[in-house]
């Protein structure tokens, strides 16, 4: 049996984009678009039993009629392929009011075949062609609607996450309890697992998340818990494996050294629980690089230019989305020409930003760097260090020359 594990699709991110001029569409949307186009044609051409999309589809609660349609196309494309599909709500995925319809739910409205919402804890028994398996889906959980006014009177932050986390291990365990033994079982959640790792820039907007333990979820009862919502791909535990699959695509440049794509997992229902599973692939997708190139210029080079422009021509930029960060004296700060940079970058898809900073360091014509408020003791004792001098001859002569400094001041 085939299971396909992928999430935090993110239809609808637009930023570091120009238009198409063949679709009119942002190319970011269309790079997303076609990230997501790799998974679903590998999912075709594998015949993949079933497909679990753990959370945030959309960039947007209210994603436009664009993202929905391009979205919907997708889904169907899979449905008319008889491939069981699942889709859990992400916290993109939750309207910010309680009453409102999020926008996975008119796929069961429609009574679209082959999907499954999870929009609350519930246990899913899904007929796949190698036979049935168990999906207990965990959404995202908006704390307004979970725990009542009364529940988080007087409570701090901290506490209602507690609270929340409490709730959710004991709902968790409660569906487990309820688990075929006979057949193949699967949490397919959008949450965050305390020890999971996040890229530098989500850093932001994780900061405020209810967590929930390893051991909240690592239960004997489930072959697999398949995991959205860090966009960083991930392995936390391997019996049983807990995966965030992380993004198709590169949000931003907090994710620049993150490989980005999807998880394949192979289990044989006639196996017994915790041998199930036997196989696990990441399939990498073709993502949109994010290129940071960092140039330092020193004080005394005569062409600044021709320092930047070929400091820029040892990256493969081509097709990337660029960040130029250029720190240079204040000398020479008027005589660099954004033009011929930009110039240097024109195989570069998006050109994110060229920034240059002052630097307040300088070099001498020994090579070494200073700053202006070391004092000369600091100064010289990084020069013995450059020279590969042992402590103890450093020690010697930083004694020797702290006796002079001082006899000169007097």
């Amino acid at each position: 049996m085939l299971i396909l594990h992928v999430a935090d699709i993110h239809i609808g991110v637009e930023n570091y984009s120009t238009i198409d001029p063949e679709t009119g569409l942002s190319t970011r949307l269309l790079d997303f678009l076609k990230s997501f186009d790799e998974f679903v044609e590998y999912a075709i051409v594998n015949k993949a039993d079933l497909i679990l999309l753990c959370g945030d589809m959309y960039k947007s609660r209210n994603p436009t009629q664009t993202h929905q349609r391009e979205f919907a196309k997708r889904i169907s494309k899979l449905s008319n392929n008889n491939i069981p599909v699942v889709l859990v709500v992400g916290n993109h995925d939750v309207p910010h009011v309680l009453e409102r319809a999020s926008a996975l739910e008119i796929f069961g409205t429609l009574d679209v075949p082959n999907i499954y919402i999870g929009d609350s804890i519930q246990t899913h028994l899904i007929d796949t062609p190698k036979g049935s398996i168990q999906i207990i889906t965990l959404p995202w959980i908006r704390r307004s609607g979970f725990l009542s006014r009364e529940d988080t009177r007087d409570l701090t932050p901290n506490e209602i996450n507690q609270a929340i986390q409490e709730r959710l291990s004991n709902m968790i365990k409660i569906e487990t309890n309820k688990l075929d033994p006979t057949i193949p079982a699967i949490l397919a959640g959008h949450v965050t697992v305390s020890g999971a790792k996040t890229s530098s820039e989500q850093l932001m907007t994780l900061g405020r998340d209810y967590l929930l333990l390893t051991s909240d979820i690592a239960l004997p009862e489930l072959d697999y818990i398949a995991l959205g919502h860090i966009h960083k791909h991930q392995i936390l535990n391997k019996n049983p494996y807990i995966v965030y699959s992380g993004s198709l695509e590169r949000v931003d440049f907090g994710e620049e050294n993150d490989i980005k794509g999807f998880c394949a997992i192979e289990i044989n229902p006639s196996n017994n629980i915790g041998n199930r599973v036997t196989n696990f692939e990441f399939i990498p997708t073709n993502a949109r690089k994010f290129v940071t190139i960092n140039i330092n210029i020193s004080d005394d080079d005569e062409n600044p230019n021709n320092t930047i422009i070929s400091s820029i021509n040892k990256f493969n930029i081509k097709d990337s989305i660029v960040k130029i960060n250029i720190e240079s004296p204040k000398n020479l700060k008027e005589i660099i020409r954004e033009s011929e940079i930009r110039t240097s970058l024109k195989e570069a898809h998006y050109i994110a930003s060229i920034s240059t900073i002052i630097n307040s360091n300088h070099s001498n014509r020994l090579g070494l760097t200073y700053s202006s408020n070391m004092n000369p003791n600091e100064y010289l004792k990084k020069y013995f260090q450059s020279k590969n001098f042992d402590k103890n001859k450093i020690d010697t002569l930083m004694k020797y020359a702290s006796e002079l400094i001082e006899n000169e001041k007097e």
